[in-house]
């Protein structure tokens, strides 16, 4: 029997894992993944920003969690040899009317403890020289990494500790005891004294399977991008942002310089027919049902309806999806744009169709369910960890197996 088993092996996940060794370091841990290797989905699918913080609302596990993670995952990335980089961002206001909104943002930023700067047009020039702005943000604690192989070096610690990675393995059924729990899964059953449920895009159903009905539901959101041709790239020197739109969740179309060199543009937002459905194409009649079924989904769509229909404009009209992008960079045209992979986003909604606007991380009796990750989980991975860590009471079986 295991003390601790994580299901889900993503970048949550695994830094979970790392921090069941950083506190107990004789423990026996299994990471259990339904894919053939780590970060296979969301982590493996994101855009690869280390973010800082500065939307999020002060106080907020996501606000205090990017804060402290960009600065963990950089000292990570330093220790281990990790390709990254803290080029910065600008936030750009491209019209008149988003000044204002501006100036929020910037406030939000200093309540939340963050070095950032407001700049001048001709400041912006001097670092995005092709961004067209009427004024700006300068963030210089953002930054670019690899998740994926951040993942890997999480995985390879866990190993080093002792930790086994059971990959191809799919839990089915869990049941939840006074004194362990017992996972089926499509490989035989695994017992645990305390299962933590770090599944992203089926965390709900996870939590659902060990008897704990919540007021969320997670949806798919599918976030489409187009990549720069090579001789455009120069473009785009850092990352640039457009001020996002405080009623919409959505951080709007941006360009993101990978850590390869490459350069991202996009994402949109519209709703996924299946649950990781990465293709216009991809469909679960499940996972679409599981969706049109929920109350909350049409209560938001009544509330987003004319940002959700811009949003599907984007998604099957590049010419709409360049018009966008060209607020931020005039030069850009449609010739300079190729597709580019999609990710999807597991964003947990309530049934009164507000989105859960803030981590959620459910108790149970021997069980811990990471609910609600979105971005910045990624970023803020490592102190997620610590903290689904740190909610394991200390009981005294785990104090004279464990502890050193």
């Amino acid at each position: 029997m295991f003390d601790f088993a994580v299901v889900g092996g993503g970048i949550v996940g695994l830094s979970t894992g790392m921090a069941l060794y950083n506190r107990f370091p004789n423990a026996k841990v299994v990471i259990i993944e339904k894919e053939s290797v780590v970060a296979e989905h969301q982590t493996g699918h994101n855009s690869g920003v280390i973010h800082s913080g500065i939307y999020y609302k002060p106080g907020s596990f996501k606000a205090r969690f990017a804060r402290q993670g960009s600065k963990s995952m950089t000292e990570f990335c330093k220790t281990y040899g990790i390709d990254h980089d803290i080029c910065g961002k600008v936030i750009v206001a491209t019209k008149k009317e988003e000044l204002p909104l501006l100036d929020n943002l910037y406030h939000r930023g200093l309540q939340n403890e963050l070095a950032i700067q407001k700049i001048s047009v001709d400041e912006l020039k001097e670092i995005e020289p092709h961004v067209n702005g009427l004024g700006a943000i300068r963030v210089p604690q953002a930054g670019i990494v690899n998740y994926r192989q951040v993942s890997e070096k999480f995985a390879e610690i866990i190993r080093q500790h002792g930790g086994e990675i059971r990959f191809n393995t799919k839990v089915e059924k869990i049941h939840e005891k006074s004194n362990q729990v017992t996972l089926e899964t499509n490989r035989g059953s695994i017992e645990a004294s305390t299962v933590i449920n770090c599944a992203g895009l089926h965390s709900d159903r996870v939590a659902a399977a060990a008897g704990y009905k919540t007021d969320m539901k997670i949806l798919p959101f599918r976030g489409e991008y187009f990549k720069l041709i090579p001789e455009k790239r120069y473009l785009v020197k850092h990352l640039i942002y457009p001020v996002p739109n405080p009623k919409f969740p959505f951080l709007g179309v941006h360009f993101t310089r990978m850590i390869s060199g490459e350069v991202d543009a996009g994402p949109n937002a519209v709703l996924s027919f299946k649950r990781e459905g990465y293709k216009k194409t991809d469909f679960s009649a499940k996972d679409l049902m599981e969706s049109l079924s929920f109350p909350g989904l049409w209560r938001m769509a009544g509330k987003f309806a004319k940002e959700g229909l811009d949003e599907y404009v984007r998604s099957f009209s590049k010419k709409q999806f360049t018009k966008s992008l060209q607020e931020l960079i005039p030069e850009i045209k449609e010739d300079d744009l190729i597709p580019a992979p999609a990710g999807v986003r597991a964003q947990a909604l309530r049934r009164d169709g507000n989105m859960v606007d803030d981590f959620q991380i459910i108790m149970g009796k021997r069980t811990i369910h990471v609910c609600n990750a979105p971005s910045p989980a990624a970023t803020a991975s490592i102190e997620i960890g610590k903290e689904v860590v740190n909610r394991i009471p200390e009981q005294s079986h785990l104090k004279e197996k464990l502890l050193v």
